[in-house]
């Protein structure tokens, strides 16, 4: 018997997806369950397995994109398939190359062979529109300020064998931003808003997205009711959103809904930068590396650990004295991190 491999639907705006990888040579046996091939989208990644064991039968090769619904592949349970070329399809790959010739899809190396010409994928092809109509769409404007990490340091240190023991992930920098960002948010709402044409619509909830970096590019998963959050609720979310992430298993749903954005260009050594939105929302976080640096304190020249912080947020919606204001709840949280025990 045999078995369609077909593009599943995965969102209702989403029509094609790409051929990113198969796991299996055509030709090859394989067993139930194990992972045929990597689909990727213009939001997401996603793994098919096989349903049966069989001999795979590729129909549509690494690189192109089809319709949803398309059959790239088969299953031959009794294993009796013939081995097939990716080269040479059958009549569904027709209809493939009609939305996406092969030359256009396939890597080619320059005859000088000084240079490659490979296809943008579909999620940084997503990413690149999202960018452009930012910062086409939106007035944005970055402030800055810096914020002396000792307080959260010392903590992390006094509490991190205890934290890691009991909740089995450890206490890292992004649960205290993140909890240091809703609290801002209640003290200036108009940066927990956004647009939509002549009317301002204001959240009353606290869904943030934290940017992760992944092979493909960037993906920014939301946490879920973070005024309700623990310290340790956020990074076992954070845990589980980065392994699905790396597994390329994250879902269009864990991306909807946020309300602001945090990125941390520090983790890649990132000294400060402008973070651009993340479309609709009014405001996105930057985090940059710690730096001991010389600061004066009572008079005195000491060495803290700094870092900067960037906050760009639309100029249309939130005026300066919000976002510095903002801003300086932010800083103000994090250096008296009891701040974000106490809620005040």
């Amino acid at each position: 018997m045999l078995i369609d491999v077909t593009v599943p639907a995965v969102g209702e705006s989403i029509s094609s997806a790409q051929v990113a990888h198969w796991h299996k040579s055509s030709g090859e046996r394989v067993r139930k369950g194990e992972p045929l091939v990597t689909l990727e989208t213009d939001k997401v990644s996603n793994e098919l397995a096989a349903t049966s064991d069989g001999r795979l039968e590729i129909l549509i090769a690494d690189g192109q994109e089809v319709p949803i619904g398309t059959v790239i592949g088969r299953l031959d349970t009794a294993g009796n398939a013939s081995p097939s070329s990716p080269s040479s399809p059958s009549s569904p790959i027709e209809s493939a190359d009609e939305t996406m010739p092969a030359d256009e899809t396939m890597p080619a190396v320059a005859a000088d062979e000084r240079s490659t010409r490979r296809p943008m994928s579909m999620l940084r092809r997503k990413i690149a529109t999202q960018l452009v109509n930012a910062q086409q769409t939106a007035a944005i404007l970055t402030t800055f300020n810096e914020v002396d990490m000792s307080a959260i340091i010392e903590m992390r240190q006094q509490a991190q064998e205890r934290f890691l023991s009991r909740h089995g992930v450890k206490l890292g920098y992004m649960g205290f931003f993140v909890k240091a960002v809703v609290l801002a948010l209640k003290q200036v709402p108009a940066i927990n808003a956004r647009m939509d044409g002549d009317d301002i619509v204001e959240h009353h909830y606290y869904d943030i997205g934290v940017a992760i970096g992944g092979e493909k590019g960037l993906v920014v998963p939301v946490l879920r009711a973070c005024d309700s959050q623990s310290l340790a609720g956020i990074e076992q979310d954070l845990v589980g959103y980065a392994q699905k992430v790396r597994a390329g298993k994250i879902a269009l749903a864990d991306l909807q809904g946020g309300v602001f954005t945090l990125s941390n260009g520090g983790v890649y050594g990132s000294l400060l930068s402008t973070p651009i939105l993340n479309p609709p929302q009014s405001g996105i976080l930057g985090m940059h590396s710690i730096q001991d640096r010389p600061v004066a304190r009572n008079g005195q020249i000491v060495i803290r650990p700094m870092m900067y912080l960037a906050l760009s947020y639309d100029h249309r919606l939130v005026d300066g004295r919000e976002a510095v204001t903002f801003l300086n709840h932010v800083k103000a949280s994090l250096e008296a991190p009891i701040r974000l025990l106490l809620d005040v």
